[in-house]
């Protein structure tokens, strides 16, 4: 892996708070994702199952998790399956991690190879009373490709019918939203290299420049910082195509005049930044894009007040709208008129602020998490109001990462410049 080897601890203690939340007698199974295929013989990069990554720092294909912590014998309350390597995988693909290699990346000491699971698993399973399985639960979770957990979930119910089937999803959203401490400093890594390339693009962007070459510089920056690139998707979006919110093309020239929006982070082991910033392509807001980004960065700055413990998803995000259409009737945009005849399930704010201003952020960019759930310590939010005025061919987002705390919010991205006069400043400089 590109990244420091993360200090074992966090795996160990991750998978110490799970065993607390199971009913006696319960076994856990996590399986890795799969490497998916392209044509002919071509694959896409592998990218690990979150959550077994979450408990294990496996970084490997074809990777079995099992937990029963209160099996009779000891061996077996904790046992990894890995793929086997050999002189041929080796030679093709690079080494894999051998056993001894594996119990220091996890603190497991109970290590077989996948060829052995069928075998191994018998002699576990037919101890436990309730097994834990797992499946995509996020609500915004929609893949029409069958991945490897959802085939084992049918294996498991076809060869083993009358056990007593647990949902894991619940647990592991529930662990995974408060990051603990080791976490919150990969987070703030990913973060610190966006920052290096995000002031990269302040001297490099300018009238002419193609929004591909953007992104090329951008990555360029993150890997050399030992990222293995984007966390997502980049948004490299010029004038109007900012009014896009998932504008991915980037094939654009970045013209003078135009403000250029950037939704575009590193990621660093696996946990992932996520920012977003608006600059002028020449350097110098006009006057009117210099008023719809201070009522955005007004905004973003109530927003982020009220990302603290204590404060609840829906009612958060209401008192954004209140916040946005204010800002919104001052710019001219809408009326008190509009707001009296607006649709409570679609209020006239959302014509010029469709998306929601926060969302969990960890191991995935939407991290998995409740909303029900009332902010507490250690979560991290997201914060990004914007403002897209199509008929203006002008779309400006501001987006930061925030950490909650038991005395309020940290910033993790407070050292990236937001201020309107200091992104001038700085490229111009």
């Amino acid at each position: 892996m590109r990244y420091s080897p993360i200090d074992k601890s966090l795996f160990v203690e991750n998978r110490r708070r799970l065993t607390e939340l199971l009913k006696p007698n319960s076994l856990v199974i996590l399986n890795s994702n799969d490497i998916m295929p392209t044509n002919a013989d071509g694959s896409m990069g592998f990218k690990q199952s979150t959550d077994l990554f979450y408990l294990t720092g496996v970084d490997q294909e074809e990777t079995i998790l099992l937990i029963f912590p209160d099996h009779p014998d000891e061996k077996f309350r904790e046992v990894l399956f890995l793929r086997e390597t050999n002189e041929l995988i080796a030679v093709w693909e690079g080494e894999k991690l051998t056993k001894e290699q594996a119990k220091e990346v996890t603190g497991i000491q109970t290590i077989f190879w996948t060829h052995q699971y069928e075998t191994v698993f018998r002699n576990i399973v037919f101890e436990a009373e309730h097994v834990y399985l797992n499946t995509n639960e996020h609500t915004r979770g929609d893949s029409p490709v069958q991945t490897r957990e959802a085939r084992f979930v049918i294996d498991f119910k076809e060869k083993y019918p009358i056990h007593s089937l647990q949902r894991l999803a619940p647990l592991m959203h529930r662990l995974r939203a408060i990051k603990q401490p080791i976490e919150i400093e990969l987070l703030q890594k990913a973060c610190d290299i966006t920052k290096l390339g995000f002031e990269r693009l302040l001297k490099f962007v300018k009238p002419g420049v193609h929004e591909f070459e953007i992104e090329a510089e951008l990555v360029h920056e993150f890997v050399r910082n030992r990222s293995k690139g984007f966390a997502y998707q980049p948004i490299v979006a010029s004038g109007a195509n900012a009014c896009v919110l998932h504008y991915i093309q980037n094939n654009q020239p970045c013209k003078d005049g135009d403000v250029l929006l950037l939704d575009v982070a590193a990621e660093y082991a696996n946990y992932g930044a996520d920012l977003t910033r608006s600059i002028p392509v020449n350097g110098r807001f006009t006057k009117r894009q210099r008023e719809v980004y201070d009522a955005v960065l007004r905004v973003f700055k109530a927003a982020k007040g009220m990302l603290i413990a204590g404060n609840i998803w829906d009612e958060y995000h209401l008192e954004v709208g209140k916040i946005m259409e204010s800002e919104l009737i001052g710019l001219g945009l809408i009326t008190k008129d509009d707001i009296d005849k607006q649709d409570p399930e679609w209020p006239a704010y959302k014509k010029y602020f469709p998306h929601g201003t926060s969302h969990f952020l960890g191991l995935d960019i939407h991290d998995v998490g409740n909303k029900y759930r009332r902010f507490e310590a250690g979560m991290v939010f997201t914060c990004e109001p914007g403002i897209y005025i199509k008929e203006e061919g002008l779309g400006i987002r501001l987006e930061n990462d925030i950490l909650i705390t038991p005395n309020g919010n940290i910033d993790l991205m407070e050292h990236i410049p937001l201020e309107a006069d200091e992104i001038e400043e700085m490229m111009n400089r």
